[in-house]
Formats: structure tokens, sequence, C-alpha cells
């Protein structure tokens, strides 16, 4: 199983997708990290987001909680506070950190709304790159606005040797947006097969991150397919398979939804009360039933560990094409 907790809604960016910022949580209703150690042990994956998580002034405490409930924590950040950051990495050198991005420094910086914001984001990756920290990079959500960066910024990162998450903006509760669109936007499709055949031809010299760009390329398959409005390459099974935290201390089926599905409540429940709950196998059933085709990392991921077979075949499939000089299949 997997998680995420959404720490708080507060961010210092003003991303152009997201719209967080203008609906902040308040630091007095925001969930004390002692409810933390009622989430399970042995989780698959476990990612600390927000907002900007390291506007918490207890980001460390949270950190050390979660620790022990997985073998990979994960932090997604926009970067900025480079010396809190590094503060974590260096007591907890097994981290895994995700500065996002939206492109280039001129583009990134206007969209996210942060002079600087991409000079910062990049220091911290150095920073840890230079302490050592393993699992590091950058992650991207693509829109009509910097498509054309895509390719580019995938080159800076294959020639650092770090990873590269991608998403597409989407519309949920989590934004606080129901009004991005790509329908206006015609480059958006054509960039992300480009870039779909570039993951599958990674430049990268590691054996290791080549086979997981391959992966990657499928991920932005199910991704591209959002794009183009068809139905997930894999059925979601958020609820079962993944759930979210929110700022409140309250568990949710989801972040792709409209408005929060939610299962319980951590201040008042144990973990299991919730996941046994009749109000649980309710939310599941509104997952069965849900139109989004939302293709987000939290709930793709684990959907594509599940049926590994698929992403499997489809890789193996478009490799031999492309062995064979023939085009990738985008189905």
């Amino acid at each position: 199983m997997e998680c995420a907790i959404i720490t708080t809604y507060r961010c210092n960016a003003r991303c152009h997708m997201c719209n967080a910022w203008q609906n902040p949580s308040k630091v007095s209703e925001e969930f004390d990290p002692e409810i933390l150690r009622k989430i399970p042990g042995g989780m698959q994956r476990l990612n600390i987001t927000g907002g900007e998580p390291m506007l918490r002034s207890d980001i460390h405490r949270i950190v050390e909680i979660l620790d022990t409930k997985t073998n990979r924590l994960e932090i997604s950040t926009n970067g900025w506070f480079t010396d809190r950051i590094t503060d974590i990495a260096r007591d907890f050198p097994k981290i895994t950190v995700r500065a996002s991005v939206e492109g280039l420094p001129a583009l990134n910086d206007k969209l996210r709304g942060l002079e600087d914001g991409f000079d910062h984001a990049m220091r911290t990756i150095l920073r840890l790159k230079q302490m050592g920290v393993k699992d590091i990079g950058f992650a991207m959500t693509v829109s009509g606005e910097n498509c054309r960066d895509l390719l580019d910024f995938y080159t800076l990162v294959a020639a650092m040797d770090v990873e590269f998450a991608n998403a597409v903006v989407h519309n949920s509760f989590y934004f606080f947006k129901q009004d991005n669109s790509l329908e206006e936007h015609g480059d958006v499709e054509g960039k992300m097969m480009e870039f779909i055949v570039a993951l599958l031809r990674s430049p990268r010299e590691s054996k290791k991150m080549r086979v997981k760009d391959w992966f990657r390329a499928y991920l932005n398959l199910g991704l591209l397919h959002h794009v183009q409005g068809k139905p997930r390459p894999i059925a979601c099974n958020a609820a079962t398979d993944t759930f979210f935290l929110d700022p409140w201390g309250r568990v949710l089926a989801c972040n792709g939804s409209s408005e929060p599905w939610v299962m319980g409540d951590l201040n008042e429940q144990t973990f299991d009360e919730i996941w046994k709950s009749e109000r649980a196998e309710e939310v599941r059933g509104m997952v069965r039933e849900c139109k989004q085709h939302c293709w987000m990392t939290g709930t793709a991921v684990p959907a594509m560990r599940r049926e590994l077979w698929k992403p499997i075949i489809w890789v193996l499939r478009n490799r031999l094409r492309l062995l064979r000089g023939e085009d990738v299949c985008f189905d």
C-alpha cells in the first residue's frame, strides 16, 4: 500500500495550475504529527507533500515519525527552502526528494510566481547530490504553457543523472481548480508523444536509469491518454492500494476527485477502524464508479505495480519497434 500526506495547503508559490495558495489551511488546524503514528508500517512508498511541506515548522518531526513507516519516504517540494531540506537529508540520508519546476528558469519563475524559484530548486538538488543523497530529482507538471520545455528539461536531468517525475494539469479539490484545460493547446499531445519516444530511447549511462525511463514512458502514456480524453490504461484502485491524509488529519481516497472522499478521521479513530468501516466501503464504491479518468502518480504508480505485466509488455513491444525502425504505438 502507498500513502501521501498532504501536510498543509499553505504555499509560498503562486502556481498557474493550482490555487492551494489562495486557500491555505490554518496552522492552528493542521494535524498534530503524533497522529501519524497510527499509520500502519511497511508502506511501499510514502509521500510528504502540500502545499509546500517545508512551511510546517514541525516538518522534521513529521519526517522522523513517517521514516519508521516505510523504506521509501519521499518529499515533494518546490525546493525553495534549501537549508531546511538539507538539514532533513543530513539526518535521514535515504530520503527521496523531488523538486517541482515548470520548465527552464524564466518560464518556471513566471508559471510558479516565484522570482528565482528555479535557482532555489536547482541549488537544493545540487546540494543534495553533493551530500550523496541518491534518490533526488525534479518533477514537472505539463501544460500548454510549458510543454515546449519538456524535452529540453529532460535533456538537462538526464545529463545531471537525476530523476524526472512528471504529470499533466488536472482539475480536482486538491488543486482548488476546475478550469485547467489543454483543449486549446494543440502542442501538448505532440510534445508528449515526442517525450515518450525520448524516454524509450533514454540516453542515460546507467542501465537502471534507462529501464526506469522506459517504464516512465508508460506512465506518460497514461498522461497522454488523459490529455486525449481516453480512459486510464489501468483501472484505479484508490482507497484500496492507496490513501491520502489531508492537513486536518482526515483519511481520503485520493487527490483526484472533484471533492474530498473522506473515509475517516485519524484524530478520532484508529487506522483499522477507518479502513474497515462502512464509510470506507462506500468510498471504494465511489472509486469504482468514478469518471474522472485522472492519471496522477499517487494512484497511477500503484496501479502499474498491481498489473505489472501491462507496462512490461508495452515497453518490450515498443522497444522492439524502435529497434526495427518502426514508430511507437501509443495505444
